[in-house]
């Protein structure tokens, strides 16, 4: 009983969306929106649960004293304050929390993502080595689309075609040709994954030993 009721909750309310995309019935475009409804409940709930699970976690580590429990209390802080701040005056333009995260997220945001650059130069150092033929193609093409994207870039020209316009081009057709190849993998993966859940297949959201 523990398994066939969820398996058949599951299976119920996967058909019903799939036969709602095909069929334009008032009926079914109704239990289309209670479902999001219910889902956006759902959805709220697990936010509580994190919120929950946030400083659960963080309090057992300022009070065990475990490594980084220092950063740890700046979070609940942080939490604490940008959610008293969002609740008392609101989020609007020119409210202590807009102007909390405009002259303190914000900028430290900037910082983090700026540390990352060097990150990424690094990792870009180490993988676009020439050793074979698909590194040097892929060497050659970064070049080209990291030079059309700064200014000097449209100095440098090839043939009638300026290095920006060229970077233009890669990104436009060889690029989007292989995300939409990508993005066509992923849609059938997650159709694949659809009708394994819908036909009992697969039971992993049911828990260990299912």
């Amino acid at each position: 009983m523990r398994r066939r009721v969820p398996l058949a909750i599951a299976f119920i309310a996967g058909v019903v969306m799939l036969i709602q995309f095909f069929s334009p019935h008032p009926t079914l475009r109704v239990t289309y929106e209670t479902m999001l409804n219910w889902l956006r409940i759902i959805s709220a709930f697990t936010f509580v649960l994190g919120i929950v699970s946030f400083m659960r976690v963080h309090f057992t580590k300022v009070t065990h004293k475990r490594a980084g429990w220092g950063y740890s209390i700046v979070a609940i802080l942080g939490f604490v304050i940008m959610t008293s701040l969002g609740f008392i005056y609101g989020t609007g333009a020119g409210t202590p929390f807009d102007k909390m995260y405009e002259y303190v997220y914000a900028p430290l945001g900037a910082t983090v993502f700026s540390l990352l650059a060097f990150y990424l130069a690094s990792a870009s150092f180490r993988a676009f080595r020439a050793r074979n033929i698909d590194a040097t193609i892929l060497l050659v093409v970064a070049i080209i689309i990291m030079l059309g994207r700064v200014p000097v870039g449209s100095f440098i020209r090839w043939g009638k075609f300026s290095l920006p316009e060229l970077a233009e081009w890669i990104m436009a057709y060889p690029n989007m040709a292989a995300q939409r190849g990508l993005l066509i993998g992923i849609a059938l993966g997650a159709i694949c994954m659809s009708l394994k859940i819908i036909l009992g297949i697969e039971r992993s959201y049911l828990g260990r030993g299912e």
